[in-house]
């Protein structure tokens, strides 16, 4: 999975409404996986605006798999009817953030953990494409909004694991 979907960025000029790139079917629920993984699987197909194939038996799903793949905030953020596919905007070693304009004109941010370990993951305002200090931030993950100062925002992510945002212009 994070072969596959982390090596998409240079796909993204190619989609758009009707020409969507497709990293795969999603392999939530089919074992070999954290939940927290699971949750970095869903996030970045859904800021790559892939489409989203469940390929777990759906018959026998445990709840908590099923409200990742239900997740209807996330699902919105894929869905976003401006249909442009998300990009990285910054990679270290073990950490990546990827940000995907919106219709609205707010932002679905995406950083992400690569590691073996909980780690901060940090975006710079300025490098999402945001010119003035965004107020307010809602993480898709936890259902919490909670205010911003500051250029930027750091977030301890756990281990293969990612803290999904959304920017309200």
């Amino acid at each position: 999975m994070s072969t596959i979907g982390f090596s998409q960025n240079d796909l993204a000029p190619y989609a758009s409404p009707g020409h969507w790139n497709d990293p795969d079917m999603l392999e939530i629920g089919n074992g070999g996986m954290t939940d927290d993984e699971y949750k970095t699987h869903m996030s970045l197909w859904s800021i790559l605006a892939a489409p989203l194939l469940a390929g777990n038996d759906l018959r026998n799903m445990p709840h908590d798999i099923l409200e990742i793949l239900t997740n209807r905030e996330v699902i919105a953020v894929n869905q976003d009817k401006l249909g442009k596919q998300g990009h990285r905007i910054a990679k270290s070693v073990d950490q990546e953030v990827w940000a995907r304009e919106l219709a609205d004109g707010g932002y679905a941010v995406g950083l992400f953990n690569l590691a073996s370990a909980s780690a901060p993951v940090s975006v710079k305002w300025s490098d999402v494409g945001i010119t003035s200090k965004p107020a307010t931030a809602r993480d898709l993950w936890t259902h919490h909004d909670f205010k911003l100062d500051g250029p930027g925002y750091t977030a301890v992510v756990p281990a293969h694991g990612v803290a999904m945002l959304r920017i309200a212009k």
